[in-house]
Formats: C-alpha cells, sequence, structure tokens
C-alpha cells in the first residue's frame, strides 16, 4: 500500500520541478523577446528569438502600446499535458527610441 502512495508522490515531485523548469523558460524567452522588440528587430525576428528560447508548442505573443512592447509566452506544460494549466509570463520593455526622451542633457 505505501509504495504506490511513494510512487506517485514521486511522481508529483517530478512534474512539479519540470512545470517550474518550463516557467523559467518561459521567463528568459520574454525577457529575450522583449530586449529583441525594444531593439527594434523585425517582428518574425522577435518571435523567432522567442520560440527559440521558449518551451516546445509555447505561443508567443508580441505588442507595443507606446513606448513600451509586450511579449508573452504561453506554454503547456510538459507531461500530463491533457491538464487545463499553462505557464504564462510576460515581459515588457521601453523601445529604444523613447529611451532617455524628454530628459534635459548636460
Amino acid at each position: 500500500m505505501v509504495l504506490p502512495v511513494l510512487v506517485m508522490f514521486a511522481m508529483a515531485l517530478v512534474w512539479g520541478l519540470l512545470v517550474v523548469a518550463a516557467q523559467i523558460q518561459c521567463v528568459d524567452a520574454a525577457r529575450m523577446g522583449a530586449r529583441a522588440a525594444a531593439r527594434q528587430d523585425p517582428a518574425d525576428a522577435v518571435v523567432q528569438v522567442t520560440r527559440d528560447t521558449a518551451p516546445r508548442g509555447a505561443r508567443v505573443t508580441v505588442g507595443r502600446e507606446g513606448d513600451q512592447v509586450h511579449v508573452v509566452v504561453v506554454a503547456k506544460p510538459p507531461v500530463l499535458s491533457g491538464l487545463p494549466f499553462e505557464v504564462r509570463e510576460e515581459a515588457v520593455a521601453a523601445a529604444e527610441e523613447t529611451v532617455g526622451e524628454g530628459r534635459a542633457g548636460p
């Protein structure tokens, strides 16, 4: 009776670690995409850089509001992907053409 419970507990721990790893990958991917978008890289290049870093099968959304770029990465965690659970991360960066505008220079 104890052995099946321990196996299930171990599987839950492994799945939890995989979810955390996917979350970290989404954070890194969103940050890289936001940096690329802030540098005014072409939209296709921004999406490609983000997807290269994101977990497999992740959805990437790139947008702009005023002087800020937004990159959102949404992925399903590996293993047990049939569950209605997603990992989502968003990064925001100031577009380079607007950084430093409005400051009085020496």
